[in-house]
């Protein structure tokens, strides 16, 4: 198999990002039922059968919703660091001892032909990670759910051949929501809450510095973003700065609903 980087959902109702390469196939969570979770992959030509692992980001149930099913039905073994182990052992049921797996945040470990480097991200879960998966020489990476863009994260995902990147909401449209309490409006806007649409453009300038040439927006919100204007932001911050988007830089969107681009990188 190639190296393969496909978003089966991304947004706040569900994640699941599916990463393949020469014998080795993993998800990074499973925040849909189970049931979406094989229909997305036989989408794409994976069996469920074949995973090698899942590899958690943190314990919020829009990331590891269908983690224990996915791991009780086809004896795919988990991944997480110890604290999110704590966190989410409850709302995934029971997991056999060989399926149980613990990394150290910042540690690179393999999943099969697979080296994964989880990094520390800002955001209100026991200890939340984003991850940079190499293979070949290539690199892809998943960084959402993170209030604020760090240096250090910006220096790991500096030259990643794809990347998902949370363009979560617009700040106008959540401080109008009706639905949404002042509590919750003012976690997501916090430093450990979720990129803004403008924020996430602002990364997205520093990391095409960086080399960073193909993007997907992700985990837009359902109620407080459209992906129209989550693309919209980020052109125009990269027309302004002068970057043609389509010939410099690949920009496009990571659905919510659905199965999202395929990435074959060679």
């Amino acid at each position: 198999m190639r190296f393969t980087f496909c978003p089966l959902y991304s947004g706040s109702s569900g994640n699941a990002l599916f990463i393949g390469a020469g014998d080795t196939r993993i998800l990074i969570d499973a925040g849909m039922p189970g049931k979406a979770i094989e229909g997305a992959l036989r989408e794409i030509g994976i069996l469920p059968e074949t995973l090698d692992g899942i590899a958690v980001t943190h314990e919020h149930s829009d990331h590891v919703k269908g983690v224990g099913i996915i791991s009780r039905k086809y004896h795919v073994p988990i991944y997480a660091n110890e604290r999110t182990w704590n966190a989410m052992a409850r709302s995934i049921g029971e997991v056999q001892p060989r399926d149980r797996r613990i990394f150290e945040d910042e540690e690179d470990f393999y999943i099969g032909d697979l080296a994964l480097h989880p990094f520390s991200i800002p955001h209100d879960a026991a200890d939340p990670v984003g991850y940079r998966v190499f293979y070949g020489g290539r690199s892809v990476a998943t960084a959402t759910d993170m209030g604020y863009m760090q240096k250090k994260v910006l220096k790991i995902l500096s030259g990643v051949d794809v990347l998902l990147l949370e363009s979560n909401h617009d700040p106008d449209l959540l401080m109008q929501n009706p639905h949404y309490s002042s509590y919750l409006k003012q976690r997501i806007l916090s430093n450990h809450g979720h990129l803004s649409n403008e924020a996430s453009a602002e990364a997205l300038l520093k990391l095409y510095e960086t080399g960073v040439r193909q993007v997907l927006l992700g985990h837009l919100s359902a109620e407080n973003n459209t992906p129209e204007l989550a693309l919209a932001t980020a052109m125009e911050k990269l027309c302004q700065a002068g970057i043609a988007v389509n010939e410099e830089i690949g920009l496009g969107l990571a659905w919510r609903d659905r199965v999202s681009k395929k990435f074959e990188i060679e």
